[in-house]
């Protein structure tokens, strides 16, 4: 067996099989979730998560800006902490480099990641450089959670879904799945929002901040499709869930370029648009006061799937749900 027979999700729960259970009572969230939690003293609570983008396989080095690489390596870290309800603080790069490499492009990605550092807040405190055959950039993150007025860490988490809760998004989706298939199509230059959407997406940090604050347990960031996080929420949760098509916000323009039918399944499916998905009571999603779009509701059938709902109400067959690391795809990630 190979991992392409296990997928990413399967190898993961195979590695935390064998790594056993923590035996360290100061973590409160290890691996399954955005990023790992762990007490750091009273009513101090660290938040740490880390992410590798592989040229070729996250993104096309000869049709994207290396500035714009930068931004994206540390900005997904960053929407990890959001999804957590937490703050970033410092990061850690690790760069592999093949020798060839030329120094402008490197100081063009550092000058991105700078960027996105500045405007999280994040300070970039160090990291490692080492000779690789492919270049890849991993970040390191970590951050701080958001605590109650008695101290304990206020979290969102995928395993906090009940019967009966709305779901709600940030934001529009598809933006992101609809600028890569610009950039890989060679319609970049026509659709310039869609591939600004891809490479330079934007963490909700101040929503997730809020959304804990107002009781809002549930929740994670959208990175490899609508359909199959949520899965992982229904799984993790022992729940079912059901979307509402129709009230999936869709980017804008994302249908004008490729069509209604192709925008839905990009909306559905395609990933990486890094905003939040949120679950809890109706009450309390509205009473955080953030502007959401509602697109369904937590079911108790037990099946622990997600069904996608036309207007009618019935079932849509949507096919492969998202974005897997060890399954063959016919084009690159980004």
């Amino acid at each position: 067996m190979d991992v392409r027979e296990l997928g990413e999700f399967g190898l993961i729960a195979r590695l935390a099989s064998g790594l056993g259970a923590a035996s360290d009572s100061r973590l409160v969230m290890g691996i399954g979730d955005d990023a790992a939690v762990w007490r750091t003293g009273a009513g101090a609570y660290a938040i740490a998560t880390t992410d590798t983008m592989v040229a070729g396989v996250h993104f096309l080095p000869a049709k994207v800006a290396w500035r714009d690489v930068g931004w994206k390596a540390l900005a997904v870290n960053v929407s990890d902490i959001s999804a957590m309800g937490g703050t970033p603080t410092f990061a850690l790069v690790t760069l592999c480099l093949p020798p060839e490499t030329a120094v402008e492009d490197v100081d063009a990605l550092y000058a991105g990641l700078r960027e996105c550092a500045e405007a999280y807040g994040v300070t970039i405190a160090g990291g490692d450089i080492v000779s690789a055959p492919v270049l890849s950039v991993t970040v390191a993150l970590m951050g701080e959670a958001t605590v109650s007025e008695a101290g304990e860490p206020l979290l969102l988490r995928r395993d906090a879904a009940r019967m009966g809760d709305a779901i709600a998004v940030t934001g529009p989706l598809g933006g992101s799945a609809g600028g890569l298939r610009a950039l890989v199509e060679g319609t970049s230059a026509q659709h310039a929002d869609l591939v600004a959407a891809h490479m330079r997406p934007r963490a909700r940090v101040e929503t997730g901040n809020v959304a804990v604050r107002s009781g809002v347990r549930c929740g994670m960031d959208i990175s490899d499709g609508l359909v199959q996080d949520l899965g992982r929420v229904c799984e993790a949760s022992g729940v079912g869930a059901e979307i509402r098509m129709d009230d999936v916000p869709l980017f804008a323009g994302l249908g004008e370029a490729f069509g209604d039918d192709a925008a839905r399944k990009l909306a559905l499916t395609g990933g990486e648009d890094y905003e939040l998905l949120l679950i809890a009571p109706d009450d309390v999603l509205r009473a955080s006061g953030l502007p959401l779009h509602y697109i369904g509701r937590i079911t108790g059938d037990g099946e622990q799937r997600v069904r996608v709902l036309n207007a009618a109400g019935n079932e849509i067959a949507i096919g492969t749900p998202g974005w897997d690391h060890l399954r063959p795809h016919a084009e690159p990630r980004s």
